[in-house]
């Protein structure tokens, strides 16, 4: 059969093709969730808790509203709410009383993440997963993610402290070690360190395509891990990198790593797309504290609704590709779901 020519007007009118209309697929709410492709699950939703040693009443931090540092007294309230909410997992960042140049404190067995591990696994058990954030930035005079020489910070000195830091995770009862201080080789240091140590079975979430992005100053705020010299760009990745983004995936998935992150999440939904793609482990994706400060302040000055655009940044990150999502929106997104 010869087809008509299109014309303006025929489009127009819905005269060409007449018996395709997708709005017939969208004409109620129950049809629209009836056929709704990504959706968003507590099981999807990370959310990240900051402990910090000596602290007796929570501290609300002005960048990051509704997010605080808690007491380590208060870990045990927290996570129950979490977990009445349905989420299933914490990553865990402490903040010390004590700083120097070597990062001491962040290995020490009785620090400040060590302790909060072990308190989350002795009340919760395997009811939550504990993924650990296995950095520097906090515990080091300096505010950078590795030791410093000389104003530049060290790849293979870094590495070796990342290690111990990990074992120590690992001893306190940590599920997933998350290295992000984004130095060459340190998933498998890191591999290598737990095997040797019988943590055969401890999974690594490497922090592979960490971008040097300006979307983590609240964090830093948060953190106490402001740098006092310099940046981090001669460790974290180029943003305009996204081929420099997939190597260093492939090179952490060949150095031992068992899942893979991107962060922050909603400026890269291009890398997460390709991750998931070409590679096959669990994706992670943090959307991290700027994104969520952004949300946040446009919401308080009445310009956007903070619950429509929250729900549709994190279908958007879960429609890219990501398995996880790490999020300071978890415990507002569960209260959404839960009410549906």
């Amino acid at each position: 059969m010869k087809m008509k020519q299109i014309s303006n007007n025929s489009l127009a009118n819905g005269s060409y093709f007449p018996n395709m209309r997708l709005r017939r697929l969208r004409k109620s709410k129950a049809l629209r969730d009836l056929l709704q492709e990504t959706r968003i699950s507590t099981d999807d939703l990370v959310y990240p808790l900051f402990v910090e040693e000596g602290l007796k009443t929570a501290k609300d931090i002005a960048s990051m509203p509704d997010i605080q540092r808690i007491p380590p007294s208060k870990i045990v309230d927290v996570v129950s709410e979490i977990l009445d909410l349905g989420i299933k997992g914490v990553v865990v960042f402490g903040i010390p009383s004590k700083k120097d140049e070597a990062a001491k404190s962040a290995y020490n067995d009785n620090g400040i993440v060590q302790k909060s591990i072990k308190t989350i696994k002795k009340h919760f058990g395997d009811r939550i997963v504990v993924i650990s954030d296995v950095c520097m930035c906090q515990y080091t005079n300096s505010g950078h993610c590795g030791i410093v020489n000389d104003t530049m910070v060290d790849n293979d000195s870094s590495i070796e402290v990342l290690a111990k830091i990990a074992e120590s995770h690992a001893t306190s009862g940590a599920d997933i070690i998350a290295p992000s201080a984004m130095m060459d080789g340190q998933v498998f240091a890191i591999r290598e360190q737990l095997n040797d140590a019988g943590f055969n079975d401890t999974s690594i979430m490497a922090y592979s395509a960490k971008m040097a992005s300006s979307l983590y100053t609240p964090f830093r705020d948060l953190a106490n891990s402001i740098p006092t010299f310099g940046d981090r760009k001669t460790y974290q990745m180029p943003f305009t990198n996204s081929l420099e983004s997939l190597r260093e995936i492939e090179l952490d998935i060949k150095e031992g790593a068992d899942m893979i992150m991107i962060k922050p999440a909603l400026p890269y939904l291009d890398l997460i797309c390709k991750a998931r793609e070409i590679f096959k482990l669990p994706l992670c994706s943090f959307s991290v504290s700027g994104e969520y400060a952004l949300i946040k302040a446009a919401a308080e000055k009445g310009w956007i609704s903070e619950t429509d655009v929250m729900i549709e940044f994190l279908t958007s990150i879960k429609r890219a590709g990501s398995d996880i999502i790490i999020t300071y929106f978890a415990k507002k997104m569960a209260k959404v779901l839960l009410e549906k």
